[in-house]
């Protein structure tokens, strides 16, 4: 047996024993604990593309994240070992001041944020949780004009698909939309949300939903600039002009 043949022959192995799948670092990690006298690199080289070489056994039901073959029908969502599930002691609003702030210190998208979330724009087309401007300094040399940045905040990772939708509609006021969304989160959610921003200029921020002390907001995909209807701009910034632009 060859040397790819050993690892292809373990890999599988340890995917019988994944039901919910594995995560490309972590497959990588075991089967060089399996295998201690093969190479990381060789190993790297065999299983990136395990599901080309054994299709019959191994299939990637999302990217970066390896399934047997027999656990395809069976798992949906698809959640790798290392995903754990959130922790539902904190209310979904905990965390809008922590991303608000984030936003102006951290990410540096605005020079003010706040949180409003609710129904407070009267609007079916729904309220962002979190909403900034992004207005020049006093400093700047060259003055660019008022921008927009709105937020939608999902704790509840059940119905994530909505969530985007919502933070797509934002778009019609917002210069920028972002989705920030559980890091226990399934995979394959996580996955098709980070190709959807792409496609639709959604940013993506993944958080630790366990204390709004700590959320550890990481960018996943920023958002790209546009131009927003400036009827709803003024519209639904009327509602807010005294919080946000005092």
């Amino acid at each position: 047996m060859t040397i790819r043949e050993k690892i292809i022959k373990q890999a599988i192995e340890i995917l019988e024993n994944c039901p919910q799948g594995i995560r490309y670092s972590e497959f990588v990690r075991q089967i060089h604990n399996a295998l201690p006298e093969t190479a990381e690199n060789t190993i790297q080289g065999t299983i990136w593309n395990l599901e080309v070489r054994v299709p019959e056994s191994v299939f990637k039901p999302a990217r970066g994240v390896f399934l047997h073959a027999k656990y395809r029908e069976t798992t949906e969502p698809v959640e790798p070992k290392t995903a754990r599930p959130a922790r539902q002691k904190f209310h979904e609003s905990d965390f809008y001041e922590p991303f608000a702030g984030w936003l102006v210190k951290e990410l540096e998208e605005c020079t003010k944020a706040i949180a409003i979330g609710g129904n407070l724009f009267r609007d079916k087309w729904g309220t962002p949780d979190v909403i900034g401007i992004r207005e020049p300094k006093k400093s700047d040399i060259i003055k660019l004009p008022t921008e927009i940045v709105s937020a939608e905040i999902k704790l509840d990772s059940t119905n994530l698909i909505t969530a985007f939708g919502q933070a797509c509609a934002y778009r019609l006021f917002s210069h920028k939309s972002y989705i920030v969304v559980p890091t226990s989160s399934p995979e394959d959610d996580i996955a098709r949300l980070d190709a959807l921003s792409r496609i639709f200029g959604v940013g993506l921020i993944l958080f630790s939903p366990d204390d709004p002390n700590y959320p550890d907001f990481t960018i996943r995909a920023r958002a790209a600039k546009h131009d927003p209807d400036m009827f709803y701009v003024n519209r639904c910034m009327r509602i807010i002009e005294d919080q946000l632009f005092s």
